[in-house]
């Protein structure tokens, strides 16, 4: 610690002192705590605390009793916030009786209650923990819960910030609880009862691990390498083992053995498979599968007893023995072997406790042995592995619990006397110091110890390498992990600030006396230097020069005293009382925060200051640390932190000054003699002990003020331009440094900088190149640049001085003095060999890139100058075009400066090989750019701080990349390249949960009807500015929603004839409502499918139902007319079921991305009993719409139980339907109670009713949908042909149940075709086949023949199978199963009969059924058009059906059957037209299905003709019905017109044979037409189709009760056949939705080529399989492309979400909406855009074109010409033009840049430039104008891209306007230019800015260059360009140059001419 003594006279003040009083007391005071005081009569004092939570602390404080004061505790932290925006603020977890409390706080704000906990008994530990739970998707990440942890003593409350509760209990007594990288690890209380167990029984284990909440406590295993390297593993059983400390990054824990007293640290990882396994692994009592080591841990086990059990034994004995088993694990632990009987002494002698001091050998024994073998035994954690882990108490159960976690061995504790012995450590914490080393420091109180290791990470991922120990004297410690340092407490009570293991200084705190003065055995403190007392200006130069000096004086003589009190305080802590409150402990340290402990019982938190305020001064002191030596870097950061947090210290802006002077004094220069440095004024204390009495500077100020002024380079700036108007003013004379002019003094060599000045020369210039490409930090710069030259001045390095000159011409003339370092002192200095090469300057080295020369690497510090290395590896990228800059290249363009390095990198620069290929398009390289800058974190606020010229190229890319963005691109990318509608789009947020729609969401009413009966139809919930822009011609969403309501009484209008009485009337009134009735009854089926996923319902109330509305009213009274008069019979029950579908309609309303919770749907259910149908249809929805899997399982049996038959019906499809294809067990379980023939045969018999059988047998077919799955098939295929039962079981209905076992099996079966797995012996499709034509029944095999023994008595049924129940379920299944299979063999089993006496056989209804069945199997044969249609109907019947009306007709051809026949193929046939082109809109399927419909009806309507007499209107209802859906199927979600008007049609027609049936068929076809309000259409995979089929088969219900052919409920499925295709365009700034052109690609298929499609969204798009991509068109919108190719997730992600695709307006463009042609544009008359009318652009139009408010502002403010500023015409003229273009062309984000050149011209022309910087700017733009990228993408006319971003008028006038300037200047000032050319000094006078700037502009070389390359010698022209075509130098700029050179050298050569 050799720098230690120099630090003594140091101290800091601490800042920021506030008296602390944890927040969660406070709170405690107000907690509700009524409760608790009626306990408080009933209990003894003592116990308060234990009963309430309070009580205790409601009296003061003082008063409580030291226990009770010790039941408080908390801990605090740094918030851990995921979003970075927020403050910096502290969390505190309180813990007092049964609360928690956890605050949070900053600076800011003061602190509130985040949450607050009160638990059932008391609190023993409460602390913040993180769960990570793992994502099942690999490529997800896993999520991490953060949480806070209760524990009780019975259990562990976990509370998650997410706010999931969880309760773990606890198998056993714990006694502390320890947060980990993986979960929470448990340490077993080591209870008396573990101590005398039997030597063969193991110990038990006494550290588990819990990684969630849900898992299960496992024990942690333990890794110690053994003796013949064999790796040891074991259980932790040590009962002596305690662990004191844990840690999650790294991930580390720190353990403490009792008896050997050292401590361990150990990696903790979780377990791998090979390691469980051997854990787990019992060999046999035998002992045949032990190692060689086992022996010795039998040995070690048995000892280990036997010393527990202190038997008397031989101690030599023992020993012999454990030498045996001792393997050293490093050379140290081996050499220090001593013997026994010393270190039991030891132990005696040292004995604190009397655990330790047990007087036998045995104990002293365990001691030494212990500490020699940590390894071989493990710390005797090792279980013996031949003893099986079942016999332990832990685990009486055969299955082992696999532990998680594992402990592996890092580092232990070596002890060497027995001095250090340590006990328990009682704080252990990581901290690094200022030069980035890590330790672990851990307190040792005994010893008034604090001992720090450090570690490092090895090269292996997490693997600590521990190195050396060091000791701290100290009594507490507290780590700050904001400024890299800790606070010590010291034995004497001063605190002192260490940075790792180096002393910084003491710390002073206002307020407390230091105890210094007041202790005793210290010298007087009288010795501090009276030269302190000094003026403020000279005071710091003096202090930091006292500094250096090595005896300087101390003002305390610390070292002997510190050490005589360190041993006086092992008796006591200190000898005597002190009067004032001293310091006695430190506690929660947070970032730089801290909180002392005082004697006096208060509690003050501290703010210790940090190392460096001002961004520069922090990144200078980076770039010293990464270059020096580790100890060198350690002493200055150390000098530093001391002289700038001196008490007192300076303030924000003198830190530059101070730190310039504090760096220079350090590198020996004396600051006193610099002109320069000398007048860097800063306020000092006067000396570094004294602080509170600094003095002031006078108020009056002084004459050294005046000088100050003067010497300011603010003087000189004006002396250089002395004002125009004064010309007898002479300029003051610029005060010369020293007055006599002599030499400046030289250095000091000794100092601590001075070897190392040239490489923190080299690293402060790459700083200061980094900050020029930083806009901030210009001023940085410039306050850089000042000590810069100095030091290259004094280094002789004119290159660097002249590249300052050009950066800061005006500035760097005013600096003139120089120190001299004569030659022995420069080789004392280190050169690094990058000193010798290229000056590093980045502009020059990006305007080399533009310009297309060989570039060498330009150097950068690593994680210092990231923004070089950023815009480096850019320019690389995009400019050189080389595509592996970033990646495999990056050595090309970057060197690495490594620290320390003192040879550089002399190699010849890479030449790099000319590798720019051609052909890569500029575009993917803009791609590569913007992709890797987002990823390297480069956000637009980053970009808009670079320089304009240098940020120009990364404009341009991202101009390029706007025009064609990829639609994968993240957020970040789309941010940076300004598509807001794409940063949306990645956003996720859907229409409803956002709800930006909510303003427009007006309805558009018709005027007629009123608020009141809006809402009742249940159908307000549509979105009408969707809707409204789909079909925005007419009002036919208004009339859909007139058909479907069934909220309103009905008309009834019938004539009142005079012959009828009124009784007769009032009953024909009321017969006439009934058949209306019917009607309203069949609308909810149709209304369920048109409000489709609607609507969001609100959590906290009820879902609105419309009542089903039965009455009417009769004109012209408006008299009402009911049916309950009792006048007419009205069925029973005939409401039951259209309730239920009333139910299921409003249920179907809610979306799928709602927030339904189980709470909310059990409140939706009705209070009164008659609702009841209609919540079991609500039920049903839920499970459509996939939210009754969030019903409880509870609630789920609660209403089965009830035994009503529809909740039943409508819970089991629900459920069913929600688990789709899961095969979920706990539903299979549901439904299989309900259906019999899944029970045992020797079960009891349930009473179910029959459609609930029906219910639950579909059901089975859902949920094992699509999975084959064998047992279910083979029950459902017996089931189709169940016979009825004996006691009229089965008997009613019988057709409904086969129906449906038909569908569940083929839904079981979809589409597996032949390929059914394992069902060969069930012959499946013959079996099938069998039930669908007939024959002998089979005999019943399986597990149900029992209940089919005795026939029928009802039903005569014979042994043959019943067709007419069993052929509709095997047909439908025979398609299911075959279905898209296209197998000849099965379709033609399925052929409509072609023989008269076959077609005889066979109801007409089920041709209808086998045509479709046959057609959808053959898939790919359906064509849209009528002969395919036709050509399914046999030839019999098409030759004869003309021929009626002529008596040709043979005799035996039944004309009825024939006609009903040809009907029903023809309805079957369109059906599977329908069926393959569902929801595609195809216009040929649409006009055949259409025309067929017009037929059917005509043959309705007209009687007259024979064929509708012969058929019969029954069945060409039927087939209309059934070609009616047919037709909406196909236009399903479009809103066709015609389709609207037959449904509209058919919706008038009431009388007839017009039954319940047909208006639901009807009306089934208006809501498919309108699907989900135009927003869903059909889909047409296999899944949807079996919907399909089972919602629309074709046998309606004749009345309301009746399900005897197919279950009403079923008629909802088609809602699983829905999918989102609408696409919705919506425009980003005004968030509405609005038209545009989209461009849908399909894929070539075996019927079309690959086409494109113009479509106007919003539109349906087509399935997504058929797609290839879709791309938003331009002009008005920013062109998008959504590639499919890649995968359809993106595009089925935006249509889940209301299918909002966002889109950006273009500048300029009006939407489709406002301008349906585009005139009125304001682009359309500015065609040509270079016409004159761009000098008439008002700006009051800019708000056309951009809703910037920042632009708008621009305009109003820059672009108006108000009354004063009449002489700016033209630069107003200018700026509406530069607006006007960088708007219509779209990159406003030029405006800037505009602007910018626009000054530097001016100013050039001024001649008024004192730094260059805004020229290099310009340079850089005019050389991308002319650099190879950019003229190549020009000539490429392939890609119609524009030019650069800047208009090509304005740069040429710009360039011009320079052009001139400067040459101006030459024609005046030639002979500076030639002096500088030829090295000569320029004269004083001279305007040397100007030169700057021409030698700039034209890249004119340094001299020194100039002068290496002999242009004197060049006689003419084409030799000066040869070389200078060398340097680099452009032709422009040589012809300036030539006449002066040419001309010079041919005077100097002296030649007659």
């Amino acid at each position: 610690m050799s720098n230690v003594y120099e630090e003594r006279a140091t101290m800091i003040a601490a800042g920021e002192l506030q008296s602390f009083v944890p927040f969660g007391r406070e709170h405690c005071k107000n907690h509700p705590n009524a409760v608790n005081l009626q306990l408080r009569q009933l209990q003894p004092a003592s116990e308060l605390w234990s009963s309430d939570g309070a009580a205790g602390l409601v009296g003061s404080l003082q008063e409580v009793s030291l226990q009770e004061r010790q039941k408080e505790s908390w801990h605090l932290r740094k918030g851990s916030t995921v979003t970075t925006d927020e403050a910096e603020y502290e969390e505190e977890l309180y813990v007092a009786g049964h609360m928690v409390i956890w605050s949070r706080g900053s600076k800011s704000q003061a602190s509130y209650v985040y949450k607050a906990f009160t638990v059932d008994s008391l609190v023993q530990q409460a602390l913040w923990c993180n769960f990570t739970v793992p994502q099942s998707r690999k490529d997800e990440k896993d999520i991490i819960e953060q949480s806070v942890c209760i524990v009780q003593s019975m259990c562990v409350n976990v509370h998650t910030v997410s706010g999931k509760d969880f309760i773990s209990p606890l198998p056993f007594q714990v006694s502390t609880l320890w947060p980990t990288k993986f979960g929470l690890l448990f340490e077993r209380k080591n209870l008396t009862s573990d101590a005398p167990m039997s030597p063969t029984r193991e110990p038990l284990p006494t550290l588990f691990s819990m990684l969630h909440p849900l898992d299960e406590i496992a024990p942690v295993v333990c890794k110690s390498t053994g003796l013949f390297e064999t790796v040891r593993l074991q259980y932790v059983s040590d009962s002596a083992l305690r662990v004191v400390f844990s840690c999650e990054q790294p991930s580390i824990i720190m353990t403490y053995d009792a008896l050997q007293c050292t401590h361990t640290v150990w990696a903790l990882r979780k377990v791998t498979p090979e390691e469980q396994s051997t854990v787990l692994k019992c060999p046999g009592p035998d002992g045949s599968a032990q190692t060689p080591m086992a022996a010795h841990s039998i040995l070690g086990t048995h000892l280990r007893n036997v010393t527990r059990l202190d038997s008397p034994g031989s101690p030599l004995h023992c020993h012999a023995l454990h030498n045996q088993g001792r393997v050293p694990s490093s050379p140290s632990l081996h050499s220090r072997t001593h013997s026994p009987n010393i270190s039991s002494m030891a132990a005696l002698s040292r004995a604190h406790s009397p655990g330790i001091a047990a007087p036998s050998f045995t104990g002293g024994q365990r001691f030494n042995i212990s500490c020699h073998s940590p390894s071989a035994r493990g710390h005797s954690l090792l279980a013996s592995p031949n003893s099986t882990l079942n016999e332990t108490a832990l685990l009486p159960e055969m299955e082992p619990i696999l532990p998680d976690l594992c402990i592996e061995q890092l580092w232990t504790e070596t002890t060497t006397t027995h001095r250090e012995k340590s006990c328990q450590a009682s704080k252990v914490f990581i901290t690094s110091d200022l030069c980035e080393s890590r330790y672990l420091c851990f307190l040792v109180e005994s010893h008034q110890q604090l001992r720090c290791v450090k570690f490092l990470e090895g090269n292996e991922t997490n693997q600590l390498i521990f190195a050396s120990i060091t000791t701290i004297p100290a009594k507490d410690a507290a780590p700050l992990e904001d400024i890299d340092a800790l606070l010590v407490l010291e034995t004497n009570g001063s605190l002192v600030l260490y940075t790792g293991v180096t002393r910084v200084s003491k710390v002073f705190v206002p307020g407390l006396l230091s105890p210094n003065f007041s202790l005793p055995n210290h010298l007087p403190p009288l010795n501090t230097p009276l030269e302190n007392v000094s003026t403020p200006a000279k005071a710091t130069v003096q202090h930091i020069s006292r500094l250096e000096e090595a005896d300087m004086p101390s003002p305390v003589s610390e070292v002997r005293s510190s050490l005589q009190h360190h041993e006086s305080s092992w008796l006591d802590d200190s000898p005597f009382q002190q009067a004032a409150p001293h310091i006695q402990a430190l506690r929660d340290p947070v970032s730089n925060r801290v909180t002392l402990e005082l004697s006096s019982g208060s509690m003050l938190r501290i703010t210790v200051p940090e190392v460096a305020t001002s961004e520069l001064v922090k990144r200078c002191l980076q770039a010293i640390r990464f270059i020096l030596p580790k100890d060198t870097a350690m002493k200055v950061l150390v000098k530093w932190y001391n002289i700038y947090n001196a008490p007192g210290g300076p303030s924000m802006h003198q830190e530059w000054n101070l730190f310039v002077t504090c760096f220079m004094t350090l590198m020996g220069y004396n600051t006193e003699r610099l002109a320069w440095t000398r007048n860097l004024h800063f306020e000092v204390p006067l000396s570094p002990v004294i602080a509170p009495k600094k003095a002031r500077p006078a108020d009056t100020g002084s004459d050294e003020d005046w000088a100050y002024l003067c010497a300011s380079d603010y003087h000189c700036q004006a002396l250089a331009h002395p004002v125009a108007g004064l010309p007898g003013l002479e300029p003051a004379a610029p005060p010369v440094g020293m007055e006599d002019g002599g030499p400046v003094a030289g250095l000091e060599p000794s100092a601590l900088l001075f070897p190392h000045i040239p490489s923190l020369f080299y690293v402060l210039h790459l700083l200061y190149e980094d900050l020029k490409l930083d806009e901030l930090q210009r001023s940085g710069a410039r306050a850089l640049v000042s000590l810069l030259q100095q030091l290259a001045r004094d280094l002789q390095l004119e290159e660097y001085i002249d590249l300052y000159w050009r950066d800061y011409p005006s500035f760097i003339k005013t600096f003139k003095e120089a120190c001299v370092i004569d030659k022995a002192q420069m080789g004392l200095m280190n050169w690094p060999a990058y000193l010798n090469s290229e000056v590093p300057c980045v502009f020059g080295w990006l305007s080399d890139c533009l310009r297309g020369q060989d570039v060498p690497p330009f150097p950068y510090l690593p994680g210092i100058c990231e923004r070089t290395k950023l815009l480096v590896l850019s320019y690389a990228l995009y400019v050189v075009g080389d595509e592996n800059a970033v990646s495999a290249n990056v050595s090309k363009y970057l060197s690495r400066l490594s620290a320390g390095q003192k040879k550089g990198f002399s190699e010849p620069a890479l030449r790099r090989q000319s590798s720019i290929k051609p052909s890569v398009p500029s575009g993917c390289l803009a791609e590569k750019l913007v992709v890797w800058l987002t990823s390297a974190g480069f956000m637009l606020k980053d970009l808009e701080s670079v320089p304009f010229g240098v940020a120009l190229p990364i404009r341009d890319a991202i101009s390029q990349c706007r025009e064609h963005p990829c639609s994968e691109w993240s957020e970040e990318v789309c941010a940076l390249i300004g598509r807001q509608d794409l940063t949306k789009q990645a956003h996720k947020v859907s229409l409803a949960k956002g709800k930006p729609m909510v303003g427009l969401n007006v309805p558009l009413e018709p005027p007629v009807t009123n608020e009141a009966e809006e809402e009742e139809d249940g159908m307000a919930d549509l979105h009408p500015e969707v809707t409204g822009l789909i079909w925005s011609q007419d009002l036919r969403l208004q009339e859909v929603r007139r058909l479907l309501q069934s909220s309103r009484p009905v008309r009834v209008n019938v004539p009142h004839l005079p012959e009828v009485s009124d009784h007769e009337y009032i009953e024909e009134k009321e017969n006439k409502l009934l058949q209306l009735c019917q009607r309203t009854m069949a609308l909810p089926v149709g209304r369920g499918l048109f409000t489709l996923f609607s609507y969001h319902p609100v959590p906290t109330e009820p879902l609105p139902v419309p009542k089903l509305n039965l009455t009417g009213r009769a004109p012209p009274r408006n008299t009402m007319v009911d049916l309950n008069s009792g006048n007419i019979d009205v069925p029973p029950n005939m409401t039951s079921w259209p309730s239920f579908h009333n139910g299921v309609a409003a249920g179907l309303k809610i979306a799928p991305a709602s927030q339904v919770e189980s709470a909310w749907i059990a409140y939706n259910k009705p209070k009164s009993a008659e609702l009841a149908n209609e919540y079991a249809g609500f039920l049903m929805a839920l499970g459509l719409n996939g939210h009754l899997t969030k019903l409880a399982t509870l609630n789920i049996h609660d209403y089965l139980t009830k035994g009503h038959e529809m909740t039943s019906i409508g819970l089991l499809l629900g459920v069913s339907a929600a688990k789709l294809g899961t095969m979920d067990m706990s539903i299979t379980r549901l439904l299989s109670i309900h259906i019999p023939a899944l029970l045992p045969p020797t079960s009891t018999e349930l009473d179910v009713p029959h459609s609930v059988q029906v219910a639950a047998v579909v059901g089975i077919g859902l949920v094992y949908q699509g999975t084959g799955h064998r047992h279910n098939a083979e029950v459902l295929l017996a089931e189709i042909g169940r016979p009825p039962g004996p006691e009229m079981e089965y008997c009613t209905d019988r057709e409904s149940y086969s129906l449906a076992a038909g569908l569940a099996l083929g839904m079981v079966c979809l589409g597996h075709g032949s390929n059914l797995i394992g069902m060969t012996d069930l012959n499946v499709p013959e079996q099938l086949y069998q039930y669908m034509v007939g024959g002998h029944r089979r005999t019943h095999a399986g597990i149900n023949r029992e209940k089919h023994k005795s026939p029928s008595y009802q039903i005569k049924e014979g042994d043959t199978i019943n067709v007419d129940v069993t052929c509709p379920g095997a047909t439908l299944a025979l398609a299911m199963i075959y279905l898209k299979t296209n197998n000849r063999s099965i379709a033609d089993w399925l052929k409509a009969p072609d023989t008269m006496f076959l077609l005889d056989f066979i109801k007409p209804e089920f041709l209808l059924l086998r045509t479709l069945a046959r057609c959808i199997i053959m898939w790919d044969e359906i064509l849209p058009n009528e002969e395919w249609v036709t050509s399914n109907v046999p030839q019999i019947i098409q030759e004869n059906i003309g021929l009626q009306e002529e008596a040709l007709v043979s005799e035996d051809l039944n004309m009825e059957t024939l006609v009903q026949a040809h009907d029903y193929i023809i309805a079957g046939a369109c059906m599977a037209v329908g069926f393959r082109f569902a929801g595609s809109a195809n216009l040929d399927a649409f006009e055949c299905l259409y025309k067929f419909a017009r037929n059917f009806m005509q043959s309705l309507t007209t009687t007259t003709t024979s064929a509708a007499t012969v058929s019969g209107p029954y069945n060409l209802q039927t087939c209309l019905s059934m070609v009616l859906l047919a037709t909406s199927m196909v236009m399903a979600g479009s809103g066709n017109l015609k389709v609207l008007q037959l449904c509209r049609f058919l919706h008038k027609r009431t009388a007839g044979e017009m039954n319940y049936g047909f208006h639901m068929a009807h009306h089934m076809a208006l809501g498919l037409l309108f699907l989900g309000g135009g927003r869903y259409t059909l889909s047409t995979s296999n899944s949807a189709i079996a919907a399909l089929l089972c919602a629309l088969y074709p046998h309606f219900p004749a009345h309301s009760t009746d399900n005897r052919y197919h279950l009403q409920a079923l008629r909802h499925l088609c809602v699983l056949a829905a999918e989102p295709r609408l696409l919705v365009p919506v425009d980003v700034d005004t968030l509405k939705p609005c038209y545009a052109m989209l461009d849908v690609t399909y894929k070539e298929t075996q019927w079309y080529d690959e086409t494109t499609v113009e479509l106007m969204a919003p539109t349906m798009l087509p399935e997504l399989h058929l797609l290839k991509q879709i791309k938003v068109k331009g002009p008005r919108y920013w062109e998008l492309n959504i590639d499919l190719s890649k995968g359809t997730q993106h595009l089925q992600s935006i249509l889940s979400r209301d299918g909002v695709l966002y889109v950006k307006l273009r500048a300029g463009q009006l939407p489709y909406k406002d301008d349906p042609r585009g005139w009125k544009s304001l682009l359309a008359p500015t065609v040509n855009n270079r016409n004159p009318e761009v000098r008439t652009f008002k700006p009051e139009a800019i708000s056309t074109f951009t809703s910037d408010a920042a632009l708008v502002s621009f305009a109003e403010y820059f672009c108006k010409a108000s009354e004063n500023m009449k002489h700016k015409q033209e630069t107003v003229a200018l700026f509406s033009a530069i607006l006007y273009e960088c708007v219509t062309q779209e990159n406003p984000e030029m405006l800037p840049t505009h602007i910018s050149i626009d000054q530097a011209v001016k100013a050039l022309e001024r001649g008024e430039l004192s730094e260059t910087f805004c020229l290099w700017q310009m340079k850089l733009v005019l050389e991308l104008c002319e650099s190879g990228v950019l003229q190549q993408r020009l000539r490429d006319t392939r890609r119609q891209s524009r030019g650069l971003l800047l208009s090509s008028e304005f740069l040429p006038v710009m360039k011009s306007s320079a052009d001139r300037a400067l040459d101006r200047w030459l024609c005046d000032n030639s002979r500076a230019l030639q002096a500088y050319v030829g090295g000569q000094p320029t004269n004083e006078d001279a305007d040397t800015s100007m030169l700057a700037c021409f030698l700039v502009y034209h890249s004119i070389p340094s001299f020194r260059k100039m002068a290496n390359t002999e242009l004197e010698e060049s006689s003419s022209f084409p030799e000066l360009l040869l070389k200078f075509s060398q340097l680099g130098v452009p032709v422009r700029a040589l012809l300036r140059l030539s006449p002066l050179l040419l001309h010079a050298g041919v005077s100097g050569s002296g030649l007659p001419f």
